[in-house]
């Protein structure tokens, strides 16, 4: 039996774990202005966001794409 890892960095991250991470790391505020989308400038939330990026997969790509930046960059220091 051969021993497979998965490359994928996102694997076993819920899209929540991942907003509520970002949030967390920037608030809201400058995650809006890092990403331009109504979910994250107007009335934010994460069950909003949530909503929001399920159904954008384009908008899912961007925040997941500044998850791994920020933890690239930030979290593994």
């Amino acid at each position: 039996m051969t021993d497979k890892t998965n490359k994928e960095p996102l694997h076993g991250l819920t899209l929540e774990s991942i907003v509520t991470s970002l949030e967390k790391h920037y608030g809201w505020g400058i995650l809006g202005q890092k990403i331009n989308i109504r979910c994250f400038t107007s009335d934010p939330s994460i069950k909003s966001s949530l909503k929001f990026l399920r159904k954008t997969p384009w908008a899912r790509k961007k925040v997941e794409q500044l998850y791994l930046a920020t933890k690239n960059n930030v979290w593994n220091k």
